[in-house]
Formats: C-alpha cells, sequence, structure tokens
C-alpha cells in the first residue's frame, strides 16, 4: 500500500502529527520534495519534535525513513537534526536513507536567497534557506548531488560554481566565498554523511513489489506548489501529490491513496495574496490559541476562515477523495464561524481559485455563516461525541469540497485524534 499525504493550503496544516499516526502502520516513510524551510511539529509524551528534513516516522522505532532525490538537501542542517534527535533518544542508524540523487545546499545558495529577498523588487518571504537557489543551479544543470562528492570532477565543478557565483556577489558588494574552505568542508560533510546514501528509487520500487506499506510525506502545500500555487508567491518545487513520483524515482501506478491534510481555518506564512485574513485583533486571537507561528522561521502566520476555492482547487489537482481536518478545537471559542464559499471579483462571483495573484490579491470572500459550539473538544475520542454544531461545520466541509472527512485532529497529541 502506497499513500501521499499532501497540504491543502499554505503549508502548516498539521501534515506532521498527521504522519507520525499514519506512520505507525507503514514500513517505509519518504519526503520527496523541499529542503529545510519545511518544519513538521510533533507533539509527544517525551516533548516536542521540529523536523526539517528527516521524515516524520523518524520518531517510531523499526521504520524506515528515506530523503528521496526531490528532496534539496543543506548537509550542515541535516548533520545538526541528526545529532539533535540523537541528543533527545532518538535511533539514527541504517533506519535512515538518503538519495545519491538529492542536490546539495551550499554557502552560496543561502546568500542569494537572502541578497535577493533583501535587493530584488518582488518580495517572496523566503525563509533564507537556500531552497530556490539551490533549484534554480538544478534546472540550469550546474548543481552537485551528493553521488558528485565522490566524483573526480566535484572538485572542479565546484570552482566553477563559486567563481560564477562570485561574479553575481560583486554586484551586490559582498565579498565571495573561497573555494578552499567549502570544498574541504563538504568533503567531510560526504564522509559524514556516506553511510546514509541509497539508490531511493531502486530501494522504494523493490519495497513496493514487496507490498510494503510506504508513505510519502509531502512539505509545504498544495497552494506553494510552483506550478499550481499562488505564483510567484509559492516554494521551488512541486507540493503537489505527483512530486512524489519525480521526487522519490516511482510510477503514477504505484499510487494507492492520496490524503490531504487541511486545518479548520486557513493560515499563511511569508507574501502574497490572502482573500480571507483576518483583521489584526482576530488574527492575533487565532496566533494565540492556535500558537500559529511557523516552525522553521518562528514567523507568525496570516490567519482567516476556511475558503473552499483553496480546498477545491488541492482537491481537483490531487484528486483527493479523503481528507483529514486538523485544529478543529481551536474554533471551540467562537459563536459563529464562517466559510469563504465564493470570491467576489470587481462585478464578478467566482467559484474557482483564479491563476493570477493579482487578481487574486483583489478578490473579497462571499463568507456561508455555520453556527458555533462553545465548549472544549479537546478530549472528545468518537466523531458521534461531538458537539452537534461541530459535525455540521465538518458535514458542510464535506458537501462543499466532495470529499469524506476520515480523520479530525482536536488537539496536538497523537490521543487527540478522531478517527471515523
Amino acid at each position: 500500500m502506497t499513500t501521499i499525504v499532501i497540504g491543502m493550503q499554505w503549508g502548516d496544516e498539521g501534515k506532521g502529527k498527521i504522519i507520525d499516526i499514519l506512520s505507525e502502520k507503514a514500513d517505509i516513510i519518504v519526503r520527496y520534495q523541499g529542503g529545510d524551510n519545511a518544519g513538521h511539529t510533533i507533539v509527544l509524551s517525551q516533548g516536542r519534535f521540529i523536523l526539517h528534513l528527516i521524515p516524520s516516522g523518524i520518531l517510531r522505532r523499526d521504520k524506515r525513513c528515506i530523503i528521496g532525490n526531490g528532496v534539496v538537501v543543506d548537509p550542515q542542517a541535516l548533520i545538526g537534526e541528526i545529532e539533535d534527535l540523537k541528543e533527545k533518544g532518538i535511533e539514527i542508524d541504517r533506519n535512515l536513507l538518503l538519495s545519491e540523487r538529492c542536490h546539495l545546499i551550499f554557502p552560496y545558495h543561502r546568500i542569494l536567497d537572502k541578497l535577493r529577498e533583501q535587493k530584488g523588487v518582488l518580495k517572496i518571504g523566503t525563509t533564507g534557506r537556500g531552497i530556490g537557489p539551490c533549484y534554480a543551479d538544478k534546472v540550469s544543470r550546474c548543481g552537485i548531488r551528493f553521488i558528485d562528492l565522490y566524483g573526480k570532477d566535484f572538485k572542479q565543478r565546484l570552482k566553477n560554481n563559486i567563481k560564477e557565483k562570485n561574479e553575481i556577489f560583486k554586484a551586490y558588494g559582498f565579498k565571495g566565498f573561497s573555494f578552499t574552505e567549502i570544498y574541504e568542508q563538504y568533503q567531510k560533510f560526504g564522509e559524514r554523511l556516506k553511510r546514509y546514501i541509497c539508490d531511493c528509487s531502486a530501494v522504494l520500487n523493490r519495497a513496493i513489489s514487496e507490498k510494503k506499506n510506504i508513505l510519502f510525506e509531502g512539505a509545504q502545500g498544495t497552494l506553494l506548489d510552483i506550478d499550481y500555487g499562488t505564483y510567484p508567491y509559492v516554494t521551488s518545487s512541486n507540493t503537489i501529490a505527483g512530486g512524489a513520483c519525480a521526487g522519490a524515482g516511482i510510477a503514477p501506478t504505484s499510487i494507492d491513496e492520496i490524503i490531504g491534510v487541511a486545518k479548520a481555518y486557513t493560515t499563511r506564512v511569508g507574501e502574497g495574496p490572502f482573500p480571507g485574513q483576518f483583521s489584526d485583533k482576530l488574527m492575533a486571537e487565532f496566533q494565540r490559541i492556535g500558537k500559529e507561528y511557523g516552525a522553521t522561521t518562528g514567523r507568525p502566520r496570516r490567519c482567516g476562515w476556511f475558503d473552499t476555492l483553496i480546498a477545491r482547487h488541492a482537491v481537483r489537482v490531487n484528486n483527493l477523495k479523503t481528507i483529514v481536518i486538523t485544529k478543529l478545537d481551536v474554533l471551540s471559542k467562537y459563536r459563529e464561524i464562517k466559510i469563504c464559499t465564493a470570491y467576489r471579483y470587481k462585478d464578478k462571483i467566482l467559484k474557482d481559485l483564479p491563476a493570477d495573484s493579482q487578481v487574486l490579491a483583489q478578490c473579497r470572500p462571499i463568507y456561508e455563516n455555520c453556527q458555533g459550539w462553545q465548549e472544549d473538544i479537546s478530549h472528545i475520542k468518537q466523531y458521534k461525541d461531538l458537539p452537534r454544531n461541530a459535525r455540521k461545520y465538518l458535514d458542510e466541509i464535506e458537501q462543499l469540497l466532495g470529499v469524506e472527512i476520515k480523520i479530525i485532529s482536536v488537539g496536538s497529541q497523537r490521543e487527540q485524534t478522531i478517527f471515523r
């Protein structure tokens, strides 16, 4: 059984918790895109874990975790994450594998990311981790992969890249990088991580033929996809379910199930249009109650009511039949809850998400009102025990999206999960 878990909004939907729960029955958990700009938060009895590169299944014993070829890896960040987990008592050995085809993030990628954000005409709101520039090198065919660290031409290729990047840095008044320093540093990284290197595609296709349970973990969310997100305010990879095939080396026919994860409301980090963004007062309230701060950067998340145009877009491009709703408990305070069912753009009513971000920025949400339940639901274990208005709210989302809600999260702990 192969299952992909994707985010249906702008990321931060609570995928980390859901993947952690589903990984109990998985043999292999795979991360297939993004970099350490993602942050999956998991809360266990022994503490709170934030994972940036390593799949969430690493917190369970006897699970094999793979970082697929579609991920761009900062080796220093990966080593730091491994050491941090080990210090917290999490075993990291042969249970972690790293694709030999992963492209490497170098220090010059991080500086390019920050300089472009500071000096550029268009501010995207990146994390400054070098993700975009690394993917740009990959597409420009001058990128360096893990397998290249051990090849004869690594030295010359790195020299060429640093020479080219240093010319760019001069235009910004930045002194540039020393080849020798980076070369020696990355040789050490290569030796340190060599034990984890594998042919990801071969391992996964063998596991598929052996009928293993494989869980594919997407980072960010559908609305940050490089093709189907709110371009240009997006990440640099394909966050949708289709990205799992290219990012892990498997065929589309190998996928059995795709599960979407959405918050019971909507959030966004960084720049870009957000038609339903709350007023400052209500947003501050949601940020406090829902702990809406980025796991990677700590930036406050912008908040709004549930947006069905965004969610329907995710349902369509990922072919979703079943979804998960998280953070339903955050809505418990409110007497009235709204659902965005359409946009008003000038004199038009839009039922589908516009591709033009400038148009989206001028859209105004049209809401449907729902009655709240105003009682604590964080202890509830059975769907039938949810307040009537909470069930009606979920039923309305199902009707509007044409999907089944199979899992509801009512808190950050594993136990605070309702299965239908």
